[in-house]
């Protein structure tokens, strides 16, 4: 079972899924969608074989791990946003927006940044919330599929990358989770899985 939080690093998603079904003999791969910051639970409570995460963001610890790729990050801001029309941001151009705060998701602790934005809970939430011009968030550019057409998403140049990485339990011995790590290895390094 494979966790991935849902939109997150989608054609990578794709193109492993992909993969691993043209490989004779190979068995398909659960996929289970959760919400952010959920594939650490999901590992550790066994739920989940290996997830797809991101670093700064997720709980990474006690997990063995091999980075995929590195991105960098958009603004998805309400299509009829005065900054919806740029070609690119700063952070802060959209650190303090009066009219437009940036939505807060909760820490690892679950506790959330103080600031103006709404708390959000759930990415659809968040796609209600940018759709009715109530907040903008900072997000992994590849995470940006499940953008709604009320949506633009901008290029945040000063953004930190993020790395996609593939996790699971160092206590993993299985094939399969070997398998499928070795494949996405591959795949986010260019080659054929």
């Amino acid at each position: 079972m494979l966790a991935t939080k849902a939109g997150a690093s989608h054609e990578l998603l794709q193109r492993l899924l992909d993969a691993v079904a043209s490989k004779s003999g190979a068995a398909p791969i659960e996929v289970l969608l959760c919400e952010v910051g959920e594939q650490a639970g999901l590992l550790r409570d066994g739920h989940a074989d290996v997830a797809l995460m991101h670093q700064p963001f997720d709980d990474l610890a006690g997990f063995d791990t091999e980075d995929l790729c590195v991105e960098g990050q958009v603004a998805i801001l309400p299509a009829e946003h005065p900054l919806a029309s740029h070609d690119q941001l700063t952070l802060a151009d959209v650190r303090d927006v009066p009219d437009l705060p940036i939505a807060r998701w909760p820490r690892l602790d679950g506790s959330y940044p103080d600031g103006p934005g709404p708390e959000v809970h759930t990415q659809s939430q968040l796609a209600q919330l940018v759709a009715l011009g109530k907040t903008l968030l900072v997000i992994p550019a590849s995470s940006r599929a499940w953008q709604w057409p009320e949506h633009v998403a901008v290029p945040i140049v000063d953004a930190p990358n993020v790395t996609t990485v593939i996790a699971w339990p160092p206590s993993s011995h299985s094939p399969a989770v070997a398998s499928l790590v070795r494949s996405a290895v591959r795949l986010g390094s260019g080659e054929n899985p």
